[in-house]
């Protein structure tokens, strides 16, 4: 059996994480866009947030919103799904919220979207690019809800823009096992590492700068 040798290492010093909605909304029991999956997860986020603030590794939260101003901004979204209706995210809700156990700390960013991609329309970009200047940040760690629309979306963009992208497989949560385990499939393909949350910790504890 060949073994598949990792085109690339996590280096601390180069990396930041990206949570990825983990609002009430979606992890919440009982919240308007739950995902049963994504509140599973859970344990293994916290797991990875602490490593990550104990080794120095900056954390980005994304928080979804399909309303500035009181202004709908997502309608196609809507028409896609009309079902959704009363039951979209508003900035000032309890639904818009980060889930309480993952809540962000001091040093923590926190950062508004209002498509699936992370990238699209907001700082993000500028913010990896500047945040431990002059030190540049290439790699993100994704976690968060949906695997298969926001997390894998954010994935796509950030390997576009030439990030290495380490997908935790299980740090994010799917609508469902088929779709999620898809979404895995794809991009550890073409896109990303898809790594378990053990090992990302792992290669974060190695040295920080290594040839």
């Amino acid at each position: 059996m060949v073994m598949k040798v990792a085109p690339w290492r996590i280096m601390r010093d180069k990396t930041a994480l990206l949570v990825i909605d983990m609002q009430n909304a979606f992890v919440e029991e009982g919240g308007p866009l739950e995902v049963p999956m994504a509140r599973a997860c859970v344990p293994a986020i916290q797991r990875l947030l602490a490593a990550c603030r104990q080794l120095g590794v900056p954390v980005i939260y994304t928080v979804s919103s399909h309303y500035v101003d009181g202004v709908l901004v997502s309608p196609l979204e809507l028409a896609y799904q009309p079902e959704l209706k009363a039951r979209l995210i508003k900035p000032g809700t309890h639904a818009y919220e980060v889930y309480a156990s993952l809540a962000p700390g001091p040093g923590d960013f926190v950062l508004q979207k209002h498509r699936f991609d992370a990238f699209y329309n907001t700082n993000l970009d500028t913010l990896l690019h500047t945040m431990r200047f002059p030190t540049v940040i290439d790699t993100v760690i994704i976690t968060g809800t949906v695997t298969s629309i926001c997390c894998e979306s954010t994935a796509r963009s950030a390997f576009m823009r030439d990030y290495k992208v380490a997908f935790a497989s299980d740090g994010t949560g799917g609508l469902d096992a088929d779709s999620h385990n898809a979404t895995l499939r794809i991009l550890g393909r073409c896109f990303a590492r898809v790594m378990t949350i053990d090992e990302i910790i792992q290669e974060l504890k190695e040295p920080a700068s290594r040839p």
